[in-house]
Formats: structure tokens, sequence, C-alpha cells
């Protein structure tokens, strides 16, 4: 069984194609690395996945399970989580609330209009344990505009890792980050234990290689390329598209 697995995903604007009949597998516990050019159609892919937008044909499975109708509000319940490309917390909030937030919305108690969170002791040892996981336990009750770029991308890894995902999707998780910022998000994604399957959109090609073990180049919305480090680095396409040969 695979992880996730998408067949014919085709989706346009108008009369511009995105995707276009795309195949895509992954087995779990893998490390999947996408990578292709500005405008190749890599995270209206995640969009796809997680329904935030809806595919104009094709299917998308999750460990077996179809779930190309099922509303992105959902799929986090059936262990699909992600990160975003351009940060969206809360900066007014401490970085334990914006982790208590993410968890909320997997919990019954959302319906609570009257809902206290000071006093939800259970999900404040949740969201506590989630930010230790990623290094930032003694930071977990400052507001989150007085962190650091780093800081706050690595209170979004916690986020979706709270959730307890089968499938994490990560879209360009080491984007805008310094090189001690790089290293510290590269080895908290290396300590994700391997019952998680991760899929990771990134520029970083230095980085991300390393953590990759398959990997596919996404070009005008097809994936044209696909396989190990050395197989995709060494492609003709792959030199045509990044080096112009």
């Amino acid at each position: 069984m695979t992880a996730l697995e998408i067949r014919g995903l085709a989706k346009s604007f108008g009369g511009l194609r995105v995707t276009a009949d795309l195949d895509f597998a992954v087995a779990p516990g893998e490390r999947r690395l996408i990578i292709g050019p500005n405008g190749a159609g890599k995270t209206t892919l995640f969009n796809l996945i997680t329904g935030e937008i809806k595919p104009n044909a094709g299917t998308i499975r999750l460990f077996g399970r179809d779930i190309t109708a099922v509303p992105c509000r959902h799929r986090p319940h059936l262990g699909l989580a992600r990160t975003y490309q351009i940060i969206t917390l809360f900066p007014r909030d401490s970085l334990l609330r914006n982790v208590m937030l993410s968890l909320l919305g997997l919990s019954s108690l959302r319906w609570n209009p009257f809902l206290r969170l000071d006093r939800q002791h259970a999900l404040i040892a949740q969201a506590r344990d989630a930010l230790a996981r990623v290094g930032l336990a003694a930071l977990a009750d400052r507001p989150l505009a007085q962190t650091s770029y780093g800081e706050r991308r690595r209170v979004e890894i916690a986020m979706a890792l709270a959730q307890r995902p089968k499938v994490l999707l990560l879209d360009e998780p080491f984007a805008g980050l310094s090189v001690d910022e790089r290293a510290d998000v590269r080895r908290l994604l290396l300590a994700i234990p391997r019952d998680i399957t991760l899929v990771m959109i990134e520029h970083d090609m230095d980085v991300a290689l390393d953590l990759a073990e398959r990997i596919s180049l996404m070009y005008f919305g097809e994936i044209i390329v696909e396989g190990s480090r050395a197989e995709v680095v060494a492609h003709p396409r792959t030199k045509e598209i990044y080096l112009g040969e």
C-alpha cells in the first residue's frame, strides 16, 4: 500500500493548465522531494492534495482511501498535515497558544464557544510536548512576534506534528532562513520518526537533496523526471531546466 497516491490529476484555471494527468506515488515512511522552477505547479499540487482546491480530473488516495472528494477540513482527521510557503500564524499570541489552536482544530472542543484554553490542561501538555520536539520549549510563553523567522518556521512544523499526521507536506521549510536556521530545521526534519511520511517542496537544493530518498522534478504541471538523487541530478532534462544545457 502507498501512503499517498495520485492518478491522472488535472487542474486548470480557465485556460491555464497547472497540472496535467499527473501520476505520483509515495511509499509509507518515504522522504520525497519535489523540485521544479517557479510556476511548475508544486504548491498547487499540495493545495490539491489537502483539498484547498478541487481537481478537474483524477484521484487522490491516502493509505488506499480515496480522499478526492473529502472536504479540506476533514483531511487532517485522516492523517494529513502541511506547512505553508508563507507563514500564516498569530503574531500576538504565544507560541503555546498557536500550537494549541492547531490541536483544537482536531478536537470536539472546537464547537464550544465558551471554551477557555488556559483551562485545557491536556491540550496545554500536548502543545508543550510539540514545542519541545522542535527545541522551543523554553519559548512557549513568548509572543510569536518576538521570535525570529527561523523560530516561526519551527513553530509551524510543531503545529503540524502536534496533529500526529501520517503524511506531512512541507512547502519550502527552508525558505528565508539563515545558514544556522537551516541547520536547525534540517536536524528537526531528520529527527521526525519514520511512521510519518514526508513530502517536501524546496528550492534550497544543497540542504533538501540530503534529506530526500526519491526526487520528483515538476515542469509545467507534469512530473518529467523521477528517481534517486543521483538519477535526477544526472538526467539531461534536469540539466536542461536548471542549467540551460
